[in-house]
């Protein structure tokens, strides 16, 4: 398992195998995917089978990354970048379970992507994208820097997309 951020208190990590259990536990809870237009996996095999066709490491040298605590060593969720290759451009996301909510490891994780993307990466742009109603995500998004651009179709719902721009590119 590759390490590829370190903050203060955690770990962002490629995806492993033994990630498994914990991606579909946490797909499982209706309140971390109300506002991601994603259904649970049907099983622990679908979701094996995810991670082992994962490409965005090797296709764009980035992707959603693994998120552990470093002090219990504990898979909290997941945060990375994603690059859509339809739209060119790249977004951060961010999922975490529901009892690590509200203790800052969504910002955190967030601002180490946002830095790397740009510092590491020499992205230009980053965004975001909400739906109307997700506020919590919203205001990560705020708190990293990232500003409102527009509305937009979310899966027949009402969606914002925020973005920021690398001002050293």
């Amino acid at each position: 398992m590759k390490t590829i951020l370190e903050t203060n208190r955690l770990l962002l990590r490629e995806f492993d195998i033994s990630d498994a259990e914990n991606f579909y536990q946490l797909n499982l809870n209706p309140n971390v995917i109300k506002y991601t237009g994603n259904s649970a996996f049907k099983g622990i095999n679908e979701v094996k089978e995810f991670i082992e066709n994962y490409s965005d490491y090797k296709r764009n040298g980035y992707g959603r990354w693994a998120v552990i605590n470093k002090s219990t060593n504990q898979f909290l969720g997941w945060c990375g970048l994603k690059y859509d290759d339809k739209l060119d451009e790249t977004d951060i996301g961010f999922r975490f379970f529901e009892h690590f909510w509200n203790l800052g490891f969504a910002t955190e994780s967030a601002k180490a992507c946002i830095d790397y993307g740009f510092k590491e990466l020499h992205l230009k742009m980053i965004v975001g994208r909400a739906m109307k109603e997700n506020l919590a995500s919203i205001k990560v998004l705020e708190k990293i820097g990232l500003q409102y651009n527009r509305d937009f179709d979310f899966d027949g719902k009402n969606g914002v997309i925020y973005k920021i721009e690398n001002i050293k590119s």
